[in-house]
């Protein structure tokens, strides 16, 4: 124990190969227009996927045994389901993309 805490153990993170795609794709976005704006990108959403790890079950769970965590400073959102291993990040995605495109991707 630290400080009278419990030690927390964060959930591990598998992440779809069409998740990262859209990762990758968001950050070259940014990239080609500002590097500042990529790496606050990037960093956000790392700080989103620890936060998720670290309590995945605080969101509100939506269609297909997805839940959704809202980016603060980009029009993104993560979608991930909880499995009994851990959390799997099925989408980023944009604000503005059909909703739910995702919907069909198994994890």
């Amino acid at each position: 124990m630290v400080s009278g805490r419990a030690a927390v153990e964060a959930a591990s993170v598998r992440v779809l190969v069409e998740a990262q795609d859209e990762m990758w794709a968001a950050e070259a976005w940014y990239r080609h227009r500002s590097p500042a704006a990529a790496d606050r990108f990037v960093r956000e959403l790392r700080r989103a996927i620890a936060v998720i790890a670290e309590s995945p079950a605080r969101w509100p769970l939506g269609r297909r045994n997805t839940r959704r965590y809202v980016l603060r400073r980009f029009p993104f959102s993560v979608v991930y389901r909880i499995e009994d291993s851990g959390v799997c990040i099925v989408a980023v995605a944009h604000a503005r993309r059909r909703f739910a495109y995702w919907r069909d991707r198994e994890g």
